[in-house]
């Protein structure tokens, strides 16, 4: 991995971990739906600009289906409960409980496809669970009724990615990550359209507000995707994963300067556990991915 590939991905966990800091910023007064919807539009806008400069044939006959289904849970649902949550739950709580994907992925794996699961994984499994049940036990404030299903909503988001990302990992259609995400988008703006008179915004957004859900869409949503790609394209899947153990620090990092957040314990302890979870789960490691990157930039120096 180049230094340029590296600070990509720092890039991207720094841009994808201030998504759930726009989150909280926008979401009280746009309310989830009418957030959500505005955020997919500005993003699907962006790709379908960036399809054009790059003169790329955008997929679209045989794949509406396909793309309704990627944008149902991978997009509509899991956006709108993360924005539900966000009225409740930190920039960092946020930002763990989305790095708890990877684990429902391959729990939801093991039961739609029969997926095996290793040792190591199960351990991935109950150390994700863990970190989730430290989080919310380790800080009583929040055993109520609203933290709860802020938490429930959130982490059934995180469910939704793993169905998403299993459908997309075994079906049979011959597309694009950027053809997926951009088509997903269009549909994902088109599912949540008849919502939209009975989720009404809660009040008139500031134009702070509106500037936090353009850069929510078009920074955080369309150029990051295509940041991803880049990543995939030039140093495979299994590295450019490591950004999601990197984007629960950050948004910890942002909902400190910005929003005032305090870095409390039950955080940090959380973080700590999911992400072990998380790593034992998709068998990352933290010292092979250094040492990689160590060899790269030995090897691009002898050049």
């Amino acid at each position: 991995m180049t230094n340029r590939q590296f600070f990509l991905l720092l890039l991207l966990a720094a841009i994808w971990g201030a998504s759930f800091l726009l989150i909280r910023i926008a979401v009280d007064s746009f309310a989830p739906v009418f957030l959500i919807e505005a955020r997919v539009l500005f993003a699907a806008v962006s790709l379908s600009l960036m399809a054009i400069l790059m003169r790329r044939k955008v997929l679209i006959k045989g794949l509406g289906r396909h793309y309704f289904i990627v944008g149902l849970f991978n997009s509509a649902i899991p956006w709108m409960l993360f924005a539900y949550a966000a009225q409740t739950l930190t920039v960092a709580m946020l930002a763990i409980l989305n790095a708890t994907a990877p684990i429902w992925g391959s729990l939801i794996g093991r039961i739609w496809h029969g997926q095996h699961i290793s040792k190591q994984g199960w351990c991935g499994l109950g150390l994700g669970i863990l970190g989730v049940i430290l989080m919310v036990g380790l800080a009583p404030e929040m055993i109520n009724s609203e933290s709860l299903s802020a938490l429930l909503a959130a982490t059934f988001a995180a469910g939704c990615y793993g169905i998403a990302t299993n459908y997309t990992k075994h079906v049979k259609l011959q597309v694009s990550g950027f053809d997926t995400s951009h088509g997903s988008l269009w549909a994902t703006v088109v599912l949540l359209l008849p919502l939209l008179p009975f989720f009404p915004m809660n009040h008139l957004p500031t134009s702070d507000e509106w500037l936090a859900v353009v850069i929510l869409g078009i920074v955080c949503t369309g150029i990051a995707l295509i940041f991803y790609f880049d990543l995939v394209a030039e140093i495979g899947s299994a590295s450019a994963l490591s950004v999601t153990f990197l984007i629960p620090g950050f948004a910890a990092i942002w909902g400190y300067i910005v929003l005032g957040e305090a870095l409390t314990f039950n955080v940090v302890v959380g973080i700590i556990t999911v992400l072990l979870g998380t790593m034992l789960v998709t068998g990352f490691s933290p010292m092979r991915f250094l040492k990689k990157r160590k060899g790269d930039l030995q090897a691009s120096s002898k050049l």
